[in-house]
């Protein structure tokens, strides 16, 4: 990373900044002092021992059978709507929760259900929406999980859909819109799901979030993109650590025509470390396209978690993320005196489209002067190219589960082509989906109707209970497969083709919801089944607007036997509603 260090600095010439908080974040407080440190857990529904998830752990409790039943309600209401702000000086429309962005953190202790209001104020022009509460395994309730076109309709424009599920599971993870690639534009924010933990750490500093970022509307580079020979590499304009960071605005300036305001030095994000003590960083990729490579200059970065999966303890200076992947990590404040100040940084790989590809935000310790820039230098830990996480021999989860025998197997690759208006699309397993906002699967699914158009891209699972996946991706690009509703087992990532039986130790695999899988490279995962429709999916978002989206139906006869509230029922009927007043612009894949 010390090549990074003077095009860093030149953006980073003062760590006051020019701009208020409300110019560049809204309501939020994210990225700066005032953002409250953690509790190790939320009041209300304590079990006897005094923890609200009693004699739990996380190295002997099956996460997906064994969970606190805790009867406490977290409620949060949510109003979506546009603005204009400056994350990083550069003014441009946004979508904002509750005016904020990042949107507003969500907390609950695990086993609590959370009840979440969402009320679309999308106007000029109006929009549907829809959130996804990414890596929540919405056992029994797949209606909750906030796909349009998979799991639900979008939520029409002056309509509110309230979701309610249950946390089962327990650590870092965020929730995202799943409409079109409107999460690009600014609707996105963390979760927070308290639980047991073996780590000792003395401070929570809350989430991370990590995201690059684009001077241009979603929309518009939608458009852009899916023009008759449209190239499918989008660039982001820079790159921001809980919302913030500087731009060079002499850049905006020297593209022709744009006149847009921009401001020099708005303000990076700040953090308070308690000298001796070791702290708690909950690390989010919520970007869009970007492969993060996260440090803290002179510290050592323990992963004590990767996903929703706490894993054994290890030691590491950079931590890589791919899009919707978090990694709880643990930084001890022990590499110089109590006047120390050391930057943060974030770097979008060389597997990324970046302009501007560096991060920093600054890090003080108690008695540091936070008026002043860290003169810190960075690890010299050089990007390895390889568009890949941790290796999975080093990723260990707590509680150790074997994988299983497979009782189905599905082959799915990746590919890039033209169709013949001459746009560039995504293929998986041979299509290029396109979603029915007006039809759902799990909806059709329920009704007992299993035939889809094949633009659908919809896979049976019949009633296998484990089904391992094996995607081959024919491409140059990196991707980060998601798939809703499970945390999977990561058998085998490389080069080339699987050799057909190699798994990183079968006892107990890594399991996570989101894995990179490598250019021209295989990604071998496995899931035991949970009854639903789920999508599988690039977190990419200008791919999954591609059409690079598929929808699993797992259990079919258990999804025909659900029943499925009444609210989401209203929800299509007023999408329907409104779209036979309003035309819809959809023209991606619309996930």
């Amino acid at each position: 990373m010390g090549v990074l260090l003077s095009a860093v600095t030149e953006l980073v010439s003062s760590v006051v900044g020019t701009l208020t908080q409300s110019r560049t974040n809204g309501s939020s407080l994210l990225g700066t002092l005032l953002f409250p440190l953690l509790s190790f857990y939320l009041a209300g529904g304590a079990l006897p021992d005094g923890y609200p998830w009693g004699k739990l752990t996380d190295w002997g409790t099956n996460p997906y059978t064994d969970y606190p039943r805790t009867g406490v309600i977290r409620t949060y209401d949510f109003t979506v709507s546009r603005g204009v702000i400056a994350p990083d000086g550069y003014q441009r429309p946004v979508l904002l929760v509750n005016g904020a962005f990042p949107g507003p953190l969500i907390e609950a202790n695990w086993g609590d259900k959370i009840i979440v209001n969402v009320h679309n104020n999308i106007t000029g022009p109006e929009e549907g929406t829809a959130i996804h509460w990414h890596g929540f395994l919405q056992q029994g309730t797949p209606w909750e999980d906030g796909a349009p076109g998979v799991s639900q309709c979008p939520i029409a424009p002056a309509k509110s859909f309230t979701y309610e599920f249950v946390a089962s599971l327990y650590g870092t993870t965020w929730y995202h819109a799943h409409y079109s690639a409107q999460y690009s534009g600014g609707l996105a924010g963390p979760i927070v799901i308290h639980g047991p933990t073996q780590a000792n750490y003395d401070v929570d500093i809350g989430p991370v979030m990590l995201s690059d970022w684009y001077h241009r509307a979603y929309l518009d580079i939608v458009k852009t993109m899916l023009a008759p020979n449209g190239s499918p590499k989008v660039f982001s304009d820079n790159n921001l650590i809980n919302g913030k960071m500087n731009f060079d605005c002499a850049t905006a300036a020297a593209a022709a025509g744009d006149k847009t305001p921009c401001t020099n030095n708005a303000g990076i994000a700040k953090f308070k470390f308690q000298t001796g003590k070791t702290h708690r960083l909950r690390l989010i990729n919520s970007g869009a396209e970007g492969v993060q490579r996260f440090s803290i200059d002179g510290h050592t970065l323990t992963v004590i978690a990767n996903d929703f999966t706490p894993v054994k303890p290890y030691n590491t200076t950079v931590v890589t993320l791919g899009v919707g992947q978090r990694s709880d990590v643990l930084v001890t404040a022990n590499a110089g005196t109590a006047k120390a100040a050391f930057w943060m940084r974030s770097n979008l790989t060389s597997c990324s489209a970046a302009r501007q590809p560096n991060a920093v935000a600054a890090v003080y310790y108690d008695q540091a002067d936070t008026n002043k820039a860290p003169t810190s230098s960075p690890w010299n830990a050089p990007d390895p190219g390889t568009c890949t996480n941790d290796d999975l021999a080093t990723t260990q989860p707590l509680f150790p589960m074997a994988v299983p025998a497979a009782t189905y197997s599905q082959t799915m690759a990746v590919e890039l082509f033209k169709n013949a208006s001459a746009v560039t699309l995504w293929k998986f397993n041979g299509v290029s989906m396109r979603a029915d906002y007006n039809q759902p699967v799990l909806l059709q699914a329920n009704q007992g109707n299993l035939t889809f158009p094949p633009e659908w891209n919809v896979l049976n699972f019949y009633a296998n209970a484990s089904v391992r996946v094996v995607v081959n991706n024919n491409s140059p690009s990196s991707h980060p497969m998601h798939l809703h509703g499970h945390n999977f087992y990561v058998l085998h990532e490389g080069p080339g083709a699987w050799d057909g039986s190699s798994i990183v130790r079968p006892s107990n695999p890594q399991r996570r919801d989101v894995q990179l899988v490598r250019p021209n490279g295989h990604l071998v995962l496995q899931f035991d089944a949970n009854a639903g429709v789920w999508g599988f999916h690039c977190h990419v978002a200008w791919h999954a607007s591609g059409g690079f989206f598929s929808s699993f139906v797992v259990k079919p006869k258990e999804v025909q036997q659900m029943r499925i509230p009444l609210t989401v029922q209203q929800t299509c009927r007023d999408w329907s509603a409104w779209t036979s007043r309003n035309v819809v612009e959809q023209i991606d894949s619309g996930t």
